[in-house]
């Protein structure tokens, strides 16, 4: 009997080694596959990763080209809208020199002072208060039409109270009631410019017309403190070499 048994015991043991035996090459195959799918899932996420930054970047560059050419476009009208600001102030200049020497009385002509140098600050950079202000010149310097004027820088006046047309508009108004034969409100926008704009161009020619205006009204003392107070602080404006031969008058 213990032959037999022997040989049992030696063919369960054989058995259990043959079906125990393929065991770890299962799970080595499981592991492999596990680390192979990991594997593949990483170099899927660097592809999405890499794609995304190359794509990204081509978005950049599309963004940094269209700045570029909104960059370029805006100092362009720049550079533009300053050409037409630099043409106005110009064109500004020219029409107060000729509508000084051209409207005005022989006795008592009103010369813009080229003493004196023109502020870059005394233009606007509105553009509306510009052509508002350019329009009522017109109508004096192209049109001749004087009694139009009138209400246009009436209205720029009250429109733009503030503006750095101000003194000229007054100025403006001052001469063209003159014209009209209507001395008393004439004086009333020569003093304004006289007394509220003491920096403006147009105040030697303002004092002028005034002291004119009120010695023709029978305002002696007062037309010739005008006069006095215009030739000492404008001694060298031709404003100041009329007044001086109408006090000698």
């Amino acid at each position: 009997m213990k032959p037999k048994i022997i040989l049992a015991a030696m063919i369960l043991s054989g058995s259990t080694q043959l079906m125990a035996a393929p065991a770890p090459v299962s799970e080595a195959a499981n592991s492999q596959s596990s680390i192979e799918k990991r594997l593949a899932s990483l170099e899927n996420m660097m592809q999405s990763r890499n794609f995304l930054q190359v794509e990204l970047q081509q978005q950049l560059n599309l963004l940094q080209d269209e700045v570029s050419q909104i960059r370029g476009v805006t100092e362009e009208q720049s550079y533009k809208l300053e050409k037409v600001l630099q043409r106005q102030r110009e064109l500004y200049q020219e029409i107060e020199n000729r509508v000084s020497q051209a409207y005005t009385q022989p006795t008592a002509a009103p010369v813009v002072d080229q003493a004196q140098p023109n502020d870059a600050q005394s233009y606007s950079s509105d553009l509306s208060e510009n052509e508002a202000y350019e329009r009522a010149v017109a109508l004096i310097m192209k049109d001749k039409r004087y009694d139009q004027a009138i209400p246009e820088f009436q209205t720029f006046l009250t429109t733009y109270p503030n503006s750095v047309y101000a003194s000229n508009a007054h100025y403006w108004l001052g001469q063209l009631l003159t014209i009209k034969n209507d001395g008393v409100k004439a004086v009333e926008h020569f003093k304004v410019v006289v007394n509220e704009f003491p920096n403006s161009n147009k105040r030697p020619d303002a004092m002028l017309k005034l002291g004119t205006l009120l010695q023709d009204q029978g305002s002696a003392a007062q037309a010739q403190k005008i006069l006095s107070d215009l030739i000492n602080q404008y001694p060298s404006t031709t404003a100041a070499k009329l007044a001086t031969d109408r006090l000698g008058n």
